[in-house]
């Protein structure tokens, strides 16, 4: 069962032990956090509530200058889910957010609002207006708003701290597989199935081109294994090669996510919303002088596929479906 939703102030409930954070995808040192708030609720006999913000801060404190998205809020909420947390409050992050005072933020939000009774944050958490309150502000401000602070050391492996900025930069080199050791799950990107160019059917590959929104993070270009599923039918998980790019060799200038579900030529999901993971990157981007060629490496490509996807972690697999 998944967490519970709110998107405002409005709909919270309290009392509870509160996790914050931006927690954008969920990686393994937000995961850290949420399981400390998990214990901190249980001790107490509340519920654990995760408070995260839509938009990023940054696209309202310094627009433009946001980071890409690790994963959308969607699925934010369901990794959140099954980090641990019961219910996942979405605040709207817009002016009057940005201006508060952190006095203002302790006594608004999770004073009054979440009736906060701990609250449970990243060792270089920050907040209010210009981020003036720290975790240090923040403990001597739960003292009167009656909560206690749990301040989370920040965790890693082999000297590489476990952060959204180090996943960004993996798969924006296309290494998905140092991605998902840091996030621990496989990223994925999601969106509707929307038309394309219906080439790769011609071809013999037919494929989904999957609408990823604007502001979201798209590893390198290039060819990669992975998995494709309904986002209504999760349990359906569907071995897939995946190629991202702009299809130089018939001069396309419109960067896509395209995945082609192995051995299933018939499959009609236009209008569905699916979501694409990735396990290994196969090769970079290529041009081919004729579409021969092409053809030769595609079907290359797929028996690459195969065997990427035979010889990696049943887990992975495991972990899409329970979702």
């Amino acid at each position: 069962m998944g967490a519970q939703v709110w998107n405002s102030l409005d709909e919270a409930t309290g009392p509870a032990v509160v996790c914050v954070g931006t927690f954008d995808g969920v990686h393994r040192g937000h995961r850290v956090v949420v399981a400390t708030g998990r214990e901190q609720a249980d001790l107490r006999g509340l519920p654990l509530v995760v408070l995260t913000f839509d938009p990023h801060p940054m696209a309202v404190v310094r627009p433009g200058r946001e980071p890409v998205a690790v994963a959308t809020v969607r699925h934010r909420i369901e990794l959140l889910g099954h980090a641990g947390a019961d219910a996942v409050l979405v605040l709207p992050f817009d002016a009057s957010v940005a201006a508060m005072s952190p006095e203002h933020f302790v006594q608004a939000v999770l004073e009054q609002g979440l009736q906060a009774r701990a609250v449970v944050v990243g060792e270089d958490f920050r907040f209010g207006h210009r981020a003036a309150g720290d975790v240090e502000e923040l403990t001597r401000l739960g003292v009167d708003a009656g909560f206690e602070v749990v301040a989370v050391a920040s965790v890693g492996h082999d000297s590489v701290r476990w952060s959204s900025t180090e996943v960004r930069r993996r798969v924006a080199d296309g290494d998905v597989a140092g991605a998902a050791e840091v996030l621990g799950h496989l990223f994925e990107v999601e969106g509707p199935v929307v038309p394309g160019d219906r080439r790769g059917r011609t071809l013999g590959y037919p494929t989904a081109n999957v609408g990823v929104g604007a502001g979201m993070l798209v590893p390198a270009d290039g060819v990669y294994a992975g998995y494709l599923r309904r986002l209504d039918d999760p349990l359906h998980v569907m071995p897939s090669a995946i190629s991202i790019g702009t299809n130089p060799t018939f001069e396309g200038e419109e960067r896509r996510v395209e995945a082609y579900v192995l051995d299933v030529d018939d499959l009609d999901l236009y209008g569905a919303s699916v979501a694409v993971s990735f396990v290994s990157q196969l090769r970079g981007q290529m041009r081919f002088d004729a579409v021969e060629p092409l053809v030769e490496q595609m079907a290359l490509d797929v028996s690459h596929t195969r065997e990427v996807l035979t010889a990696s972690d049943p887990s992975a697999v495991s972990s899409l479906r329970s979702r």
